[in-house]
């Protein structure tokens, strides 16, 4: 095993920060599997227990993307995905929103995985509806283009990451790793919708894919939710002409009502199955607005709407029109064995 990160446990050992340089340098020892287990959780406990800084989470991503199998995707694609780990065991938001704002002509790569620390994650709920998240790695650009979203699954994309899963079970803790996958999607999209599990980290994130050259996001935190919700005040932390700025929004700045989280608790992969298809059928609910919100944002981000309530006016009338029902269906052709 190399010694390759024993300088840097040196430094955190005294509660240095690593420059992005160092970070990558780090995370790439670790990601060749040249790292021991105990190296591995010295480093993330270091960071954790310090506050992990953004040249440190951007020189991650940076050892991370270097490593991931990408694929093409077309200029203008967006991601809508969160951290995951707030615990809330919602209906699945980010999945839904995925296919309204397809439906409105926004190429969707949607990068996610099965549930962790969730009950049932983007992958298990677009297995339950008949998706196949395993359609060949050589297909996947094609299928993004003929039905205008994709599903990336992340273990599929990011083979290395088993070298810190030993660790990172064993820590039964958030690390810096819980950061990292909403920032190396593999189609390489230059804009997105984050969520992150609090607040606190919705300016870090931001500020870390403006250091990463993106063009816009918006990271955002919804009372406890690692997505924007209808219950009450969220936090947004805007990318936009090269400056991150941060502000709130509520259902009110969208022309939605309000509705309590609960209201929006989900189930099992059937459960959030059947919930979403009758959202896309247009079923009236805390769940259609919660995606309209999150469809409404990720269209700002993607160009296409001026405001909150115009992406919620094209999301809805994407959803009352049957595009965003179709494109769920297009998917699930497209990615057939």
């Amino acid at each position: 095993m190399s010694n390759d990160l024993k300088p840097f446990l040196a430094r955190l050992a005294t509660g240095d920060k690593l420059t992005e340089a160092d970070a990558q340098a780090a995370f790439d020892v670790i990601m060749s599997g040249e790292a021991t287990p105990a190296q591995i959780g010295a480093l993330l406990m270091a960071m954790r227990v310090r506050g992990e800084t953004v040249p440190e989470i951007t020189g991650a991503v940076k050892a991370m993307r270097a490593r991931m199998t990408a694929i093409e995707a077309p200029d203008g694609a967006i991601d809508v995905c969160g951290t995951g780990g707030d615990g809330a065991g919602t209906l699945n938001v980010s999945s839904a929103a995925t296919f309204v704002v397809a439906a409105c002509g926004v190429p969707v790569a949607k990068h996610g995985n099965r549930a962790l620390s969730s009950r049932t994650g983007g992958a298990d709920v677009l297995t339950a509806l008949g998706v196949n998240v395993d359609a060949p790695m050589d297909r996947l650009a094609s299928i993004l283009g003929s039905a205008g979203c994709v599903f990336l699954f992340a273990p599929r994309h990011h083979p290395s990451m088993r070298h810190a899963a030993g660790p990172r079970v064993e820590l039964a803790t958030r690390t810096i790793f819980n950061l990292l996958g909403p920032l190396a999607n593999p189609a390489r999209v230059r804009r997105q919708l984050t969520g992150v599990f609090a607040p606190e980290w919705t300016r870090p994130m931001a500020e870390t894919l403006q250091a990463l050259g993106h063009e816009a996001a918006w990271v955002v935190h919804g009372m406890g939710l690692d997505e924007l919700t209808v219950a009450g005040e969220n936090h947004v932390s805007a990318l936009a002409n090269g400056v991150v700025h941060d502000f709130t929004i509520t259902p009110e700045d969208a022309g939605l009502p309000r509705a309590p989280i609960a209201a929006i608790k989900g189930g099992d992969a059937a459960h959030n199955a059947a919930a979403l298809i009758a959202m896309l059928e247009g079923t009236p609910s805390a769940y259609r607005d919660t995606v309209l919100l999150n469809a409404a944002a990720a269209l700002i981000v993607a160009g296409k709407a001026i405001n909150l309530r115009d992406g919620v006016a094209q999301a809805a009338g994407a959803i009352a029109s049957g595009a965003a029902l179709n494109a769920l269906e297009t998917l699930r052709r497209a990615s057939a064995p």
